[in-house]
């Protein structure tokens, strides 16, 4: 009944820039922290950026100066600017939220279906 569905991943050169865009749908009362999260290759999930309801941003140390994390609370929609990008950020990114929703109004963790982000030359 809640849904995160991710956009924007693909392949680039290092050094480049993507835009990941990941929309929350359904039946939504709130949202609070909004995140996106990535998964190498034989590697564990990590979080990559985090932003608060209230705009509060965190950033992974890897990314600090080179990725940034925004949301319309309109749309339901978090991003995320990747620039200057590096071989080691490749991945498959995942977004995450926190919704109160659904039919019986619950706090659900919620996690879209991941989109990969490839940087090669």
């Amino acid at each position: 009944q809640v849904q995160l569905v991710e956009s924007g991943g693909g392949l680039v050169q290092p050094g480049g820039s993507l835009r990941l865009s990941c929309a929350a749908s359904g039946r939504i009362l709130s949202i609070g922290d909004m995140g996106w999260y990535r998964q190498a290759p034989g590697k564990q999930r990590l979080l990559v950026a985090r932003i608060s309801s209230g705009g509060s941003e965190q950033y992974a140390d890897s990314v600090k100066g080179r990725f940034t994390i925004s949301r319309d609370n309109v749309k339901n929609t978090v991003y995320l600017q990747m620039n200057s990008l590096k071989l080691e950020d490749t991945a498959v990114y995942y977004c995450n939220a926190w919704i109160v929703g659904g039919a019986d109004h619950r706090l659900l963790e919620v996690w879209g279906q991941g989109t990969l982000v490839t940087v090669s030359s």
